[in-house]
């Protein structure tokens, strides 16, 4: 990991979600209260309300956790709790945390945990701060500075050797395309605005810092390809 500069380390989100049935919120009264059939202000309103004791205790937990195991003091790290939102905005990374409603299935809700701004790569690597975000975290991402299409991608991918350990499947229409690299156990998806790191299950940031790694590594093995991760 030593190899990613902190400024572009600065600039991956990490992303991790969990949740579950609307009736199991503390809030929700089977005698008053209906789940949600659809999505819309009305039920995300509903979900503010519900969710509200949840994400109240998950967001001070989580602040507590992070000053003691970071030792930060007062002026280094802060909560703001909106529901369905909260934020909690620390000297050195800012973690969102939302409630929303699935929209396949409205019956039930989602908790996204949303890691971005990370400034130090020391803090990063601390069993500390692994400690704090243990198995929260499975997506990475990286928005491209400027655009990229995505046939290039494919083509320079396309153009390597096989035995380089990159390979590419698309559909038809070149809307996004998933990359494969041998020894990351994730998958790799570029849609021309973002490359997306999806893992099989959730780790701490180290764990996808490492895997991002690896992939900018075999990025290295194209002209093409290697601009784009810096």
């Amino acid at each position: 990991m030593g190899d990613l500069p902190s400024s572009l380390v600065a600039e991956l989100t990490f992303a991790g979600r969990t949740g579950g049935p609307v009736k199991a919120l503390r809030g929700f009264r089977k005698s008053h209260h209906s789940v949600p059939d659809a999505v819309n202000p009305a039920t995300l309103g509903f979900l503010a309300r519900l969710c509200s004791d949840e994400l109240a205790e998950e967001a001070e937990a989580l602040f507590q956790a992070a000053r003691q195991a970071l030792a930060y003091k007062r002026k280094d790290i802060a909560l703001e709790v909106t529901s369905p939102s909260a934020v909690l905005s620390a000297r050195d990374f800012t973690v969102e945390l939302t409630y929303s409603l699935e929209e396949a299935d409205p019956a039930r809700y989602t908790v996204t945990s949303t890691l971005s701004a990370l400034r130090d790569l020391d803090v990063a690597r601390s069993p500390e701060f692994a400690g704090v975000f243990a198995r929260r975290f499975s997506e990475l991402s990286f928005r491209f500075r400027q655009g990229t299409r995505v046939e290039a991608v494919i083509d320079a991918v396309e153009s390597l050797d096989p035995d380089t350990g990159l390979s590419v499947t698309y559909p038809s229409d070149c809307r996004d395309c998933t990359l494969a690299v041998e020894g990351v156990d994730a998958v790799v998806r570029c849609n021309g605005a973002s490359l997306e790191v999806v893992f099989p299950r959730p780790g701490a940031p180290v764990e996808l810092l490492e895997a991002f790694a690896a992939v900018r590594e075999a990025f290295q093995l194209s002209k093409p390809l290697k601009g784009m991760l810096g």
